[in-house]
């Protein structure tokens, strides 16, 4: 059987899907507060700049994939206007549940759908957009899903990828101890778990880099590749246009 990596762990294709959906499904309620507190908040600010980056318009098809509690998703949906779609997908139903509570708290009545993305089950060439923020880490094939976001974008079309990187080498050891020794440590603190937050600090070293990422969208069918470094690397927008 083929292996993949969880964390720091080999494990078997087949499992890791199902050890994610656990860490998911232990945080889903803490999720946006632990994002506040890891991040300082400034993973608002990250996908505030995703969001003026994809300079959505008016009557525009959006997927915002692996988009858990919603943030994207209900920037975009204000954006797109009563001819626009946006549709928010997630393969974990817990996170998908607090991301549509909280869309329907706003006010806005948006498709939710629990799917996994490497089998997308949309028609080529099916959106505008397509979104994923800090998701594609977590997904066993990512050659697979990025291919599968590809065929369900219009020629023309563009996938945002919004992910942790490669932090600049003289912060690396800095980022080290607080991804390894504090992030753990307020996971137990706030969502009495901290295992959880010790695969999500190792799931960040194991995910391609920036220059990796480049070149696997361009492999899956993206003509050209921009990257955007913010936070020192800590973070990187990826943003692909289908040939």
């Amino acid at each position: 059987m083929a292996q993949t990596h969880f964390g720091y762990q080999t494990v078997d294709d087949a499992d890791k899907a199902r050890r994610v959906r656990g860490v998911f499904d232990s945080v889903a309620q803490k999720y946006d507060l632990m994002n506040d507190l890891l991040s300082g908040g400034t993973h608002r600010a990250w996908k505030a700049y995703t969001v003026a980056v994809a300079n959505v318009q008016p009557g525009d098809r959006v997927l915002d994939i692996a988009g858990g509690t919603g943030d994207l998703a209900r920037a975009f949906a204000r954006q797109v206007g009563e001819q626009g779609s946006v549709v928010l997908s997630d393969i974990n139903e817990a996170m998908l549940r607090v991301g549509r509570d909280r869309l329907l708290d706003d006010g806005l009545a948006i498709p939710t759908v629990v799917c996994d993305a490497e089998k997308l089950p949309w028609a080529d060439a099916s959106f505008d957009l397509v979104s994923v923020a800090f998701g594609l880490r977590n997904m066993t094939h990512k050659e697979q899903a990025l291919q599968e976001m590809c065929r369900v974008l219009r020629p023309g079309g563009r996938l945002l990828v919004l992910e942790f990187s490669q932090v600049a080498a003289p912060l690396k050891p800095l980022y080290d101890f607080y991804s390894f020794k504090l992030m753990p440590l307020i996971g137990q603190w706030v969502a009495k778990d901290a295992e959880s937050y010790r695969y999500l600090a190792e799931s960040i070293r194991m995910h391609p880099d920036q220059a990796t990422l480049k070149a696997m969208m361009q492999a899956a069918g993206f003509g050209h590749v921009d990257v955007h470094d913010l936070g020192a690397g800590v973070v990187a927008l990826h943003v692909g246009i289908k040939c």
